[in-house]
């Protein structure tokens, strides 16, 4: 299961899984400071433009990827704005966030959907079991954002974080 993310869907929600083979405490750090998330965040050939972090209860995290790959057609210099809001943290354990398409304000995007997310990280043996489950207003909502290729970007973005944790082990 090392470097295969499970992938399913239970009606309006998505569960993610994957093992990492780092330690919790660095893969939790991954998620929680902008320094990391620069490296990882966003599919391949995309590249964090705007990280802000304030990874606190009521925090939020503020961010624009853009498509630096020459190779990617259209999207090429696309910029994508995400923000997310932080509910809940336990050190080392979980994260809990609403997740939201915005703009370079901050302000969410009409009409498309937001999640809420429930991220836990379970520690295997100095490996990290990352869980992540994302519940959409709908089961509508949730087939609109994996219409848009979220299985690829997820995968590709997870597959960086294995890149960028094992870079610092």
């Amino acid at each position: 299961m090392m470097n295969n993310m499970i992938f399913k869907v239970e009606g309006q929600e998505l569960i993610l899984e994957r093992v990492f083979n780092a330690p919790r405490e660095l893969v939790f750090k991954a998620f929680s400071e902008a320094e990391h998330l620069k490296h990882w965040w966003g599919p391949r050939g995309w590249t964090l433009t705007v990280c802000n972090v304030d990874f606190r209860p009521g925090g939020i995290w503020h961010y624009c990827m853009k498509c630096m790959d020459e190779n990617q057609g259209d999207f090429f210099g696309f910029e994508s704005w995400g923000k997310a809001v932080y509910e809940e943290i336990v050190e080392l354990e979980k994260i809990v966030y609403v997740d939201y398409f915005s703009d370079a304000e901050g302000n969410e995007t009409e009409g498309m959907p937001s999640s809420h997310i429930t991220m836990t990280f379970e520690e295997l043996d100095g490996k990290t079991k990352l869980v992540n489950r994302a519940r959409f207003a709908s089961a509508e909502a949730l087939k609109t954002v994996v219409d848009m290729g979220m299985e690829q970007g997820i995968t590709e973005t997870w597959d960086r974080l294995a890149e960028h944790v094992q870079s610092l082990r």
